[in-house]
């Protein structure tokens, strides 16, 4: 794609869309992307097989925003690193869904529709904000996500050319293409129904049950009513009534933090933000910790005043251990189905290979060594033959998992760390290892680190049941 020097850069400062990435309307604009995402059948398919969007939706989230900040940031090295990291991603999600249709993350036409839909659902967000986008405002921003889809070796012509042909294309999937997948559904009218809080509310129950409560409905309505409209019509979407004007409110509302101070709006710091807990090493986790307090009281409050259902409190929770039933839920089961099998340990291998930024050897080596783990698991606990293990074949075998293959996976991780090739990991490997890559430091962070101490923490914690304040952020945690 041929650029004019004398017009602002695609990417990075001075780029159209950074100027939107902190924008606080683009939460709901996301969410309306994603829902419009997720109505592509193949799209819908691949996210009910392989996503985590179910039981971790703000690791989802916080995933989302620093990929596309590292694709529109200044950093070009770090963009093109990102794009070969998605085309890895995509190139191992295909399969079929349960009406025999194969999908394929990596099918051009599937891969501009999902851009597409940022596109628009930008265009639609300033348009519902009362702000809507100049015409040459609206070329410029359509020409960085060409541009964007093109950097990840995907520039033949799936997106047209042209702004007006990209409305009639937009327009012909809408009519054509767009179904009521099961996954739309899950995130139009389930996933608030589940929504686990994020760490910085964990341990506060009732006021999260009460803010879901309240909130769930509201964005669900909302994203119904900024929809396309014949889409809407030939779903069977319902709408409530006096929903447009709560979604033009909500918009215009949402829209006035952007006079906030900039430091305060950061799509990536509010992300850290939901992602901190109190017992973090991390410098505000004190005030963090005496808020929850306060919250905590302010829950109590609820409870005696309201009718709403109980909801258990945690009183004196094991710190140090976890259930068979808890492991299976929190760690295992990262789609959120009940059911332990391929796509769970992939989602492990995705979240430890991008929180650790890995090159290609080293992420290839991780999700080998995750497949050989499935494999060795699916031997031993699939009694009944059916391709995947049940939270019930797990509770029953309570087996201990061990095997070669997850030793192998701590092996890549020590390998990674360890960067000057000592078979020792020093305190600023170490450091570098689960700061960096799990925002979280240790009692090991102070001392020499070797081999098999590495792996023997490792495997405690993937198969002892042992609850780990280095692994628990970046594999059980939400």
């Amino acid at each position: 794609m041929t650029v004019n020097e004398d017009l602002p850069p695609l990417f990075g400062t001075g780029s159209q869309f950074q100027e939107f990435l902190d924008d606080p309307r683009w939460a709901l604009a996301v969410i309306r992307a994603t829902v419009l995402e997720a109505a592509h059948p193949q799209v819908g398919a691949a996210l009910i097989e392989n996503s985590t969007f179910v039981a971790h939706p703000w690791r989802r989230l916080r995933n989302t925003l620093r990929s596309l900040r590292r694709m529109f940031g200044d950093d070009d090295e770090a963009r093109h690193r990102e794009a070969a990291r998605l085309n890895r991603l995509h190139a191992r999600l295909s399969g079929t869904d349960p009406q025999g249709r194969p999908y394929d993350a990596m099918d051009p036409a599937v891969r501009a529709w999902v851009v597409a839909t940022l596109f628009e659902s930008t265009v639609t967000m300033c348009r519902l904000g009362g702000q809507p986008l100049e015409q040459e405002v609206m070329e410029r921003l359509y020409t960085e996500f060409r541009a964007y889809l093109a950097l990840m070796d995907d520039d033949r012509g799936q997106l047209p050319a042209s702004l007006p042909e990209f409305w009639v294309y937009f327009d012909r999937v809408v009519a054509e293409e767009l179904e009521n997948t099961e996954a739309m559904r899950i995130i139009l009218y389930r996933l608030f129904d589940h929504l686990p809080a994020p760490p910085v509310l964990g341990g506060l129950p009732t006021l999260w049950a009460v803010g879901r409560a309240l909130t769930g409905p509201v964005v669900g309505a909302i994203t119904v009513a900024s929809l396309p409209e014949p889409f809407r019509r030939r779903a069977g979407l319902p709408e409530m009534p006096g929903a447009q004007t709560v979604m033009q409110g909500a918009y215009l509302a949402v829209g006035l933090a952007r006079f906030l101070p900039d430091g305060w709006i950061r799509a990536d710091a509010v992300a850290d933000l939901l992602d901190l807990t109190p017992d973090s090493d991390d410098p505000r986790a004190r005030t963090l910790a005496a808020l929850h307090r306060r919250m905590q009281r302010a829950g109590a409050l609820i409870r005696l005043l309201t009718p709403l259902p109980t909801v258990p409190e945690p009183t004196s929770p094991d710190t140090t251990h976890r259930s068979a039933e808890e492991f299976f839920r929190e760690v295992l089961d990262q789609t959120g189905d009940g059911y332990l099998d391929w796509p769970d340990l992939a989602a492990m291998a995705r979240e430890l290979s991008t929180r650790l930024d890995l090159d290609e050897p080293e992420e290839t080596r991780l999700y080998q060594a995750h497949a050989e783990w499935w494999r060795e698991l699916q031997q031993a606990l699939d009694t009944d033959g059916d391709g995947r293990v049940s939270a019930q074949e797990y509770a029953a075998a309570v087996p201990s998992l061990a095997g070669p293959a997850l030793i192998r996976v701590a092996e890549v991780l020590f390998d990674v760390a360890d960067q000057d090739g000592d078979q020792c990991i020093d305190a600023g490997e170490y450091r570098a290892l689960f700061r960096t890559g799990f925002h979280r430091d240790t009692h090991r962070s102070d001392g020499a680190y070797t081999r098999s101490a590495f792996v023997k923490d490792f495997l405690s914690f993937m198969s002892g049941r042992l609850r780990s304040t280095p692994y628990d952020p970046v594999i059980a945690q939400a």
